[in-house]
């Protein structure tokens, strides 16, 4: 697959740690990004929301209604926020 270009905005500490992994490991910046995104995508991939939400442009009409009946029948408790996950580079 071609390869494109991207900015990212970043925590200037971040850069400088991203920096010192890749020179000690003599890596350039966008391998250290790829094999850190390489590992965490797959995780991120298994979460119940990404299942549900991927394929919905794929979904037929009746299958939507089903995740639309499912996500609206969520409570406040079942929504709210109980694990928080940063990714680190």
């Amino acid at each position: 697959m071609a390869s494109k270009a991207i900015n990212l905005k970043l925590d200037e500490n971040r850069i400088l740690d991203m920096k010192k992994v890749a020179s000690a490991f003599h890596m350039t910046m966008t391998d250290l990004v790829n094999e850190a995104l390489d590992a965490y995508l797959p995780t991120m991939k298994q979460d119940p929301f990404y299942k549900l939400t991927v394929n919905v442009e794929n979904a037929s009409k009746k299958e939507s209604e089903e995740i639309l009946s499912e996500i609206g029948s969520l409570s406040d408790e079942d929504l709210e926020i109980t694990t928080v996950k940063h990714f680190t580079v």
